[in-house]
């Protein structure tokens, strides 16, 4: 899509010490590079998608009490939020354009000509994975017997991964995004690591149903969290796929991270209900009598 602009009069100063400019601006040409009918027919099949997910995953809690719930609810609230962000997308909220090309020239008379790209960049759906991913990631360490100390880090790592995430997709110069890029596979091997190693051997204990069942939907998700960086790469980093391309890519990739995986899980929970850990205290109590905050309630003798 290539369009004459008509306010581009602060980014034209921002780029020239010319005085304003006006309105209609001779010899610049915009090409933004944004969704079309497939792109934005995909984010609202997936906002759907997810949000019938969560009232399925809503609903498989109350079948269940609450001591087993926390799988449930933990799963429930990563599609809810992975639901806000897709409906904001949809609906024209949570995207940006970042200038990734300008250029400046004459043309065979001597009259300069400025060129310049836009991209629309979802800001929405890194505000999705910096909430969705710790709480997913949070089941599968839990699932895992993962220990306090590793799940902090593994949580702080995936929290790093997606903010330079972010720093690397509004990155204003090649070194810069790039820069980025890396720092957040650094963290993502962090989070590989955990899960992969440390997990393993914190699961190597349990009965081989649970065995199992961890190394195949552990290795699911590395796998797809694998192909992420990827799709981002050539979409975001190096603009080989167009906006549309990036958008179904990550779309198959949450639907299959979230609402599969959020299925597989709760399905596989609830049949070994009797190995599963049963929470109980303040989590299906509350503080209870002991150790609740009193107001106003002298001790006894004072």
């Amino acid at each position: 899509m290539i369009i004459q602009p008509t306010a581009v009069e602060a980014f034209l100063k921002s780029k020239t010490s010319e005085p304003p400019l006006p309105t209609i601006v001779p010899g610049y040409t915009l090409t933004v590079e944004k969704a079309g009918d497939v792109g934005n027919r995909t984010l609202w099949v997936v906002t759907v998608i997810m949000a019938l997910s969560s009232l399925a995953f809503y609903g498989m809690a109350f079948r269940v009490p609450v001591q087993k719930r926390m799988f449930h609810i933990l799963t429930a609230f990563i599609t809810t939020f992975a639901f806000l962000s897709y409906f904001a997308m949809a609906t024209g909220d949570g995207i940006s354009k970042k200038l990734v090309e300008y250029h400046e020239s004459n043309d065979v008379v001597g009259v300069p000509t400025k060129e310049g790209t836009l991209r629309e960049v979802y800001w929405a759906r890194y505000v999705d994975w910096s909430v969705t991913t710790p709480l997913l990631l949070l089941d599968l360490a839990l699932i895992a017997g993962l220990s306090g100390a590793n799940i902090l880090v593994t949580l702080v790592a995936d929290i790093i991964m997606i903010l330079t995430g972010l720093f690397a997709a509004f990155g204003s110069s090649d070194g810069q995004k790039w820069g980025w890029y890396a720092f957040a596979c650094i963290a993502f091997l962090v989070v590989f690591y955990q899960l992969g190693f440390n997990g393993r051997a914190a699961v190597a204990g349990k009965d081989n149903k649970t065995k199992a069942f961890v190394a195949a939907i552990s290795g699911f998700t590395l796998l797809l969290w694998t192909i992420y960086p990827i799709v981002w790469g050539v979409a975001d980093g190096s603009r080989i796929a167009n906006v549309d391309s990036e958008i179904v890519a990550y779309a198959v990739l949450d639907v299959l991270a979230k609402p599969v995986f959020g299925f597989w899980l709760l399905f596989t929970h609830d049949s070994m209900s009797g190995t599963t850990p049963s929470v109980g205290g303040f989590w299906a109590e509350g503080f209870g009598k002991e150790g609740s905050i009193r107001v106003g309630d002298d001790d006894e003798g004072a």
